[in-house]
């Protein structure tokens, strides 16, 4: 993860970046916590699902290699363990763990098969890893392309491909189990970057966009200005609902990927 980007949009990423409830429930549901183990949310940010994990009355804790978010996340919440560490050096001990989660957090890992050794390691004996992401498949139907398409391009440049991340689990021990599509909902409370699926205006607002990566760190400010002035000239003659549904496809926004620690 590029912590500097993160120590800068982290002093007021809650605004924006809060733990949905539905996302909340899947992860309940994918990862099938157990009271009395312990569980490992990876690139935790400012902690707001490992919080809300937390409270559902399950013992998580946190790693993120930015110092300003892991603050955020100690105001949060002082109950929790928060770790300065990263995805490939977690610095936990060898099966230690119950279980792990990350949430759109695979793309800043520099090396995404030495993170899935070290989840392996850390690990108990079937140990279930639950990571929500999307591909560059994915985010080629984002209609975001249509108004930012340098960024996107550049945001899909950074996301692994599923055979990527798969092949990456082989080669680490680890074995995907399931996947499940996720579509954004209207009611979305975490603002990530494809948020604005079905309310566009939520672009014109700066905090919104000074939470998400692709428009901090990659997106270039005179195609954001640009983009931004297309976007309210479609919304305001309507042409918006037209370009929405040319970008429509069965690809799913975001993707849940479950995986276990094989016995190899």
């Amino acid at each position: 993860m590029k912590s500097s980007i993160y120590n800068k949009i982290g002093i007021n990423y809650n605004q924006t970046r809060k733990a949905d409830p539905y996302l909340t429930e899947q992860f309940l549901k994918h990862l099938n916590p157990k009271k009395g183990g312990l569980y490992l949310d990876v690139g935790c940010g400012t902690g707001n699902y490992t919080n809300a994990l937390q409270q559902k009355g399950f013992q998580f804790m946190g790693i993120d290699p930015s110092i300003e978010m892991l603050k955020q996340a100690h105001a949060l919440n002082k109950n929790i363990e928060w770790n300065f560490a990263a995805a490939e050096k977690t610095n936990l001990d060898y099966q230690s763990i119950d279980g792990i989660m990350a949430t759109l957090t695979l793309h800043h890992w520099p090396n995404i098969t030495r993170a899935f050794s070290e989840f392996k390691y850390i690990l108990k004996p079937n140990g279930k890893i639950v990571i929500f992401s999307s591909t560059p498949q994915q985010m080629k139907g984002y209609w975001l392309n249509h108004y930012f398409p340098k960024m996107l391009e550049d945001s899909m440049k950074q996301m692994p491909s599923f055979d990527a991340i798969e092949t990456a689990m082989n080669l680490s021990g680890l074995k995907i189990s399931k996947t499940e599509l996720y579509n954004i909902k209207p009611d979305l409370e975490d603002q990530f970057l494809y948020c604005g699926k079905y309310n566009p205006e939520l672009y014109f607002d700066e905090s919104i966009r000074n939470g998400i990566s692709s428009f901090c760190a990659l997106a270039n400010i005179t195609e954001v200005e640009q983009g931004l002035h297309m976007l309210r000239n479609d919304i305001d003659s309507g042409k918006i609902d037209e370009i929405i549904k040319s970008y429509e496809n069965n690809l799913g926004d975001y993707l849940y990927i479950i995986a276990e620690k094989t016995n190899l």
